[in-house]
């Protein structure tokens, strides 16, 4: 009993498609005993007479026909591995097989030849002789060596048992049976073997996809830090500068730029919480608000147009992002003394542009991870991104394309429970 529940927890511990092709194993390994027993050892044994060269020809093509059905359980393992892509052809294995197929067919020419059996009893017994050698062709070969194979061999027993006296349609009746059960092996080996493969494709494929959310959630994570932190940093710096100035001048207005630094950083601490577990929602009209102030808060100029009313929540968000990242940029790069940000809806699009002036020559290139982020934000929503440097302007436009109608309104859908990273 004890035997019994670990078996029971092994198999539960596996796999469905680990369950599946241990059944199928089982079933490959107990399907040829059964058509020996059904189709050789009823049909043989109860034909032979008293004869004692019948006897021991008839029980040597038993014990012959029982070794193939041994070999094939020994060989099985590998054959189906090579099947599934897991190891080689098991060239030897094979070649066992048919010289088991030969000797058991020249064993039943022996004793369809001599008069102690009953008529057309081994011409049935051939019906199971090629079954084991079929069902380890079937795993190795494919389809069209298959049929050749079966084929040459049908044709070499149909000349045997010709030239042993066998006549008529006696011969047709062979040649049939010999087809009959290599097809047989064909059906219930191949076609179950590829059934196992399918199952095991779409169970790595699975696994793949799995691995690509992960990799994909990897990704999210990290461009939402980026982008979170890149403007925040940079204002921190900005204003820590401004402020370290301002000291040195004993200016009070170095206090309060100094409390700004730390609203800053504690908005900051609460964004990369809401990264963390997934529930950033970007509104475009504060992104807006907030770039236009931290700009003029730099001494940059900047003039806003547009409104994001009626927005989808979706577009809010993705362009706000790329407020965000197009203000870092004005920030970071060149020394920008004007800054335009201009929001327009038109021919079923959103469109969101930033312009700046003050960036060198240098800057001009295809862009960083930073706007490879925005592009894929964008992408997600049907969107796309340009950019484009000349003269010493800088260039960063944003559309998004709008739905026919809108969702009707009612409550959001509640949002999933936080992972732990």
């Amino acid at each position: 009993m004890g035997r019994i529940r670990g078996l029971r927890r092994e198999w539960r511990g596996l796999k469905k498609i680990e369950q599946v092709e241990s059944y199928s194993m089982v079933m490959w390994h107990v399907m040829p005993w059964f058509l020996l027993v059904g189709w050789l050892v009823l049909p043989v044994g109860l034909s032979l007479r008293h004869d004692v060269t019948a006897q021991i020809l008839g029980w040597t093509l038993i014990a012959v026909a029982a070794l193939q059905c041994a070999h094939l359980n020994r060989a099985l393992r590998r054959s189906v591995d090579h099947y599934l892509g897991r190891a080689e052809m098991p060239r030897r294995d094979l070649a066992v097989a048919l010289g088991l197929a030969l000797a058991a067919f020249a064993l039943a020419l022996a004793l369809g030849h001599i008069d102690g059996v009953t008529d057309g009893m081994v011409g049935f017994a051939a019906l199971f002789l090629i079954t084991p050698y079929a069902q380890a062709l079937a795993f190795a070969v494919p389809l069209k060596s298959f049929f050749r194979r079966l084929a040459v061999i049908g044709a070499a027993l149909v000349a045997g048992f010709a030239a042993v006296g066998v006549r008529d349609g006696r011969l047709f009746g062979l040649a049939g049976l010999v087809a009959f059960g290599g097809l047989t092996a064909l059906l219930t080996a191949r076609c179950g073997a590829w059934s196992l493969s399918v199952m095991w494709e779409a169970d790595r494929a699975r696994e793949v996809e799995a691995r690509l959310a992960v990799a994909e959630e990897r990704l999210r994570f990290g461009r939402d830090l980026h982008d979170v932190m890149g403007r925040n940093l940079a204002v921190i710096a900005l204003k820590s500068e401004l402020s370290v100035q301002l000291a040195r001048r004993g200016r009070p207005e170095a206090v309060e730029q100094m409390i700004e630094v730390q609203r800053i950083a504690q908005e900051s601490q609460r964004e990369i919480r809401e990264v963390v577990r997934g529930y950033r929602d970007i509104d475009l009209g504060v992104e807006l608000v907030g770039a236009q102030g931290v700009l003029e808060a730099a001494g940059i100029a900047c003039r806003v147009t547009g409104a994001p009313d009626g927005l989808p929540d979706a577009a809010q968000s993705a362009l706000g992002w790329v407020v965000r990242e197009g203000t870092t940029n004005v920030l970071r790069h060149g020394d920008a003394r004007s800054c335009a940000i201009e929001l327009s809806v038109a021919e079923g699009r959103t469109t969101l542009i930033i312009e700046n002036d003050g960036v060198p020559d240098a800057a001009a290139g295809p862009g960083g991870s930073g706007l490879t982020g925005l592009r894929e934000r964008l992408t997600e929503v049907g969107g796309t991104l340009e950019h484009h440097s000349a003269e010493g302007r800088f260039r960063l436009t944003a559309r998004v394309p709008l739905p026919d109608r809108e969702p009707p309104a009612g409550p959001r859908p509640a949002r999933p429970e936080a992972r732990a990273l």
